[in-house]
């Protein structure tokens, strides 16, 4: 990929983020900022979405982090073992050990008096969503791409969720998962398509170098013709 599509995934991904921040921040911690909407205060809501958009910024770059973390760790694995089908295999346990202790060790550390079902839930929004992504990236490429993409949307979103997978605070969940999920997602499947027209626009340039050089050479020999 070049450079000028590099900075295109960066500003597109940074955009993304903020305005998903800005709008699920709203919706996921909607107990607190009601009050501004019932009343009407145009200037509160405004800087509130100002506010959470800063902060989807935020994470956004935590998922760009995390993005080309795994490009890098995907190609050690392919490396190390030598064998995509190999590599898929360990990614599909370390996908099923990820999704089991999201539910079994958050419900340990948290879960007393409560029941564990919306621990099973988030878990199952998080594997949903990495199905449907790996879906579509899939169809886009080949079958053995399925797993990487699940494994990047389940395992890297989770361990980016980290700081706030650890509060247990709702409002937070919630507002820190979505923008990471849709972020995550559009990497993804973004990805593709910009090294694609890289390699269009490196081929294009290429012809257009070769093209002057060639009328060149043709002058030349004329002139010796005469």
């Amino acid at each position: 990929m070049n450079s000028r599509n590099l900075v295109k995934l960066f500003l597109t991904t940074l955009l993304i983020g903020g305005v998903t921040g800005g709008v699920v921040g709203f919706l996921a911690r909607w107990s607190e900022f009601k009050p501004y909407f019932s009343s009407f205060e145009v200037s509160a809501i405004l800087s509130t979405f100002i506010w959470l958009f800063g902060v989807g910024l935020i994470f956004s770059v935590i998922s760009q982090a995390g993005f080309f973390a795994y490009l890098t760790i995907h190609r050690f694995g392919l490396g190390i073992f030598k064998s995509a089908s190999l590599w898929n295999a360990v990614q599909l346990v370390l996908i099923l050990f990820v999704v089991f202790d999201l539910v079994y060790l958050r419900y340990l550390s948290f879960g007393s008096g409560e029941g564990i079902s919306s621990y099973i839930v988030l878990a199952l929004v998080v594997l949903a969503a990495g199905l449907i992504t790996a879906y579509f990236k899939m169809k886009q490429t080949n079958k053995q791409s399925f797993i990487p993409a699940l494994f990047f949307m389940v395992v890297v979103t989770v361990l980016e969720w980290v700081p706030v997978l650890k509060t247990n605070d709702e409002g937070w969940l919630y507002f820190m998962l979505f923008p990471l999920l849709v972020c995550n997602a559009y990497q993804l499947l973004v990805l593709g398509k910009l090294i694609e027209i890289s390699q269009k626009e490196l081929a294009v340039r290429r012809e257009r170098k070769q093209t002057p050089a060639k009328g060149k050479m043709k002058a030349g020999q004329l002139g010796k013709g005469s």
